[in-house]
């Protein structure tokens, strides 16, 4: 029997009962609970309406306090309850979906004050969990941080250490369950994606899997990354072909909140990455029993050959500034290193028929390596197609990855996730150009949508004062004196992680430095950082990751200071883009600042009671078109200001 937040009949179509009901809700029930009255949020509740009825595709552009996610929650949930299939609330990263779940966000409003028991449960990504093979690793190496690691490994529940009968099991091993630890600490024994897990011997018991079981079963809402849900459907066929469940159960409805960031995560999606290492583990399997000559000779060529395209890789890609990513020279030597890589795999695909037939190869076993090697000929297959491609090439101590990547992706997404009948809603504060949805639309290959903007309804022109400084000598200096006017209370927002370290390093060079308490992205878990900087309300948190999402309302977020202007790195995925422009800054360059500009500029003014002031750094205001695109998006009565 479905619980339905309202007297349902049958009688009566759903979406038109919740819809009244919803409306109840905004001007009845939460005022009486203290909330006001906001005609935007019950604007966006009408639109929605049509987006559920008609099943459709709707973009909701909604400015900051408009409430814009407890309106797509009711419609979430109650339609979940109507379908009995969950709604998937996908965010823009894990700190978004931490910052919806906490005990004083939406979902615990909504539950609190609607007397509703709302089933949310997280479906985060596979790197935000412990790989229990890498822990293994970490903590019987000889260096200094074994100790950690093996404190990490005693603590672990016991039917980690003791495969038993009649034991209770339960998801563990989170990301957030280790505040303390660094990234890089962290990057030790968090899954990758080089780990095979379909041949691991400890898969039954890893808290990935655990919390795969966990979140199936939610009834009302599923909360997990844009990145999440890109992987599932890219590998939902696979994953079915392998026999494994795809990673999301059947759903209701989706919503992608900071959905103009959604194409980003279908490229990371369709990205492949490839090791020699990997690909040696993977196709020496062929090898375990008594298979034909030509088979293991196919297979040593294969691997003689990908040992001799990753020393090439290594001695002619070239280091990228700003950018942990090295550009990818597409040599005709590399072209026919990659060609003759692929010819070898596709003897190996003859080989395999033969071998399959004479019942010489572990069944299992073959079709992992048979999905193995698709997968490296489709990403391989796009140096066919340079114009169709990016590819860089990234190095840790693990030695060369290769990175590859298509460039436009609105095709799969078209036939993949918007030719569903199905509810999704975009929801964001930036999601037109100029007041127009057709660019991010064709973006992602949607043909049909309904849409509405309704802005902001604070003042701003009040609530916040804005400063230009052009980036040249004694920035640091003058970048103190701005915090100390608001005594710290600052969020910091840097455009790349390498800036962020750079400023970390010189800013030990200056002791008024002292005098504030600065928190930094990567030193410790992502949401205990944001909890931190709330409570100590005179801290200062540097980040590259928090232009879109973060809600800090109070004086402990009173300064917004941007280092720098956030235009893009120039790396081999904007690299592409600025190839197929006609006009790179203009087309490129220029709209990307802008909407993350926007964006960070957002995080200062989250209620009515907000003040504060936004300082913003960059060299590049001195030219006056930049100056007059920066200007444009602030107050009114900023718009004439000088430059310092």
């Amino acid at each position: 029997m479905r619980t339905y937040p309202f007297d349902f009949d049958p009688s009566q179509p759903f979406v038109q009962q919740a819809s009244e009901w919803i409306a109840d809700v905004f001007y009845d029930i939460l005022p009486e609970a203290g909330f006001e009255v906001r005609d935007e949020q019950i604007y966006m509740a009408f639109q929605l309406e049509r987006a559920y009825t008609e099943k459709q595709t709707i973009f909701a552009e909604a400015g900051v306090g408009t409430g814009k996610t407890l309106v797509y929650l009711l419609y979430a949930i109650a339609y979940a309850r109507y379908t009995g299939k969950p709604a998937i609330i996908a965010c823009a990263d894990e700190s978004l979906i931490e910052q919806l779940v906490k005990p004083e966000g939406d979902i615990a409003k909504l539950a609190r004050h609607l007397d509703l028991v709302i089933d949310a449960r997280l479906g985060k990504s596979p790197d935000q969990y412990i790989c229990l093979n890498k822990l293994d690793e970490a903590r019987t190496e000889p260096d200094e941080a074994a100790d950690l690691y093996r404190d990490i490994h005693r603590e672990l529940p016991d039917f980690v250490h003791f495969p038993d009968s009649m034991q209770s099991f339960y998801p563990y091993g989170n990301r957030k369950d280790y505040p303390e630890l660094t990234d890089e600490q962290w990057d030790r024994l968090g899954w990758d994606v080089f780990q095979d897990c379909l041949v691991c011997s400890q898969r039954h018991r890893c808290g990935q899997t655990l919390s795969r079981e966990h979140y199936r079963k939610s009834e009302d809402l599923i909360i997990c990354s844009h990145d999440f849900y890109m992987e599932h459907i890219w590998t939902y066929e696979a994953r079915k072909r392998e026999g494994q469940l795809p990673l999301l159960p059947d759903h209701s409805s989706v919503v992608f909140d900071e959905g103009h960031l959604l194409e980003t995560a279908a490229q990371n999606a369709l990205t492949y990455k490839l090791k020699h290492a990997q690909f040696e583990g993977i196709i020496t399997r062929l090898l375990e029993g008594e298979v034909r000559e030509t088979l293991a000779v196919a297979v040593e060529e294969a691997i003689a050959q990908s040992e001799a395209l990753f020393v090439l890789l290594e001695r002619t890609s070239r280091h990228v500034q700003a950018s942990d990513r090295k550009e990818l020279v597409l040599s005709e030597t590399l072209m026919r290193e990659v060609g003759r890589f692929r010819d070898l795999l596709a003897a190996i695909d003859e080989e395999i028929v033969f071998e399959s037939g004479l019942f010489s190869l572990d069944p299992y076993q073959l079709k992992i390596v048979e999905e193995h090697l698709e997968m490296i000929q489709l990403a391989l297959g796009l140096f066919n197609e340079p114009e169709q491609l990016i590819s860089w090439v990234s190095e840790d101590k693990e030695g060369i990855t290769l990175v590859i990547m298509p460039k436009k992706v609105k095709e799969v997404l078209k036939e993949m996730v918007f030719v569903k009948k199905m509810p999704i809603v975009f929801s964001s504060a930036t999601l037109s150009v100029d007041g127009s949805f057709d660019y991010t639309a064709q973006s992602l290959g949607i043909e049909q949508f309904l849409s509405f903007s309704v802005p902001s309804p604070y003042d701003y022109e009040q609530q916040m004062n804005a400063s230009l400084y052009l980036d040249k000598g004694g920035k640091m200096k003058q970048a103190l004196q701005l915090l100390q006017q608001t005594e710290g209370r600052a969020l910091m927002l840097f455009p790349s992680k390498e800036e962020l370290l750079l400023f970390k390093k010189d800013l030990a060079l200056y002791p008024e430095s002292e005098a504030f308490r600065f928190l930094y992205e990567g030193s410790a878990e992502i949401s205990h950082l944001i909890s931190d900087f709330q409570q100590d309300e005179h801290s200062i948190l540097c980040a590259v990751t928090l232009w879109e999402g973060l809600d800090i309302p109070g004086p402990s977020l009173s300064h917004v200071l941007i280092w720098s202007l956030p235009f893009p790195p120039n790396d081999p995925v904007f690299m592409a883009k600025r190839s197929d422009a006609q006009h790179p800054f203009e087309e490129v360059d220029m709209p990307y600042m802008l909407l993350r500009l926007r964006q960070g500029i957002g995080r200062l003014i989250r209620s009515r009671d907000d003040r504060g002031i936004v300082s913003i750094f960059g060299k590049e205001l001195e030219q006056e078109s930049v100056r007059k695109q920066v200007c444009a998006l602030l107050p009114d009565d900023n718009e004439g200001m000088n430059l310092c």
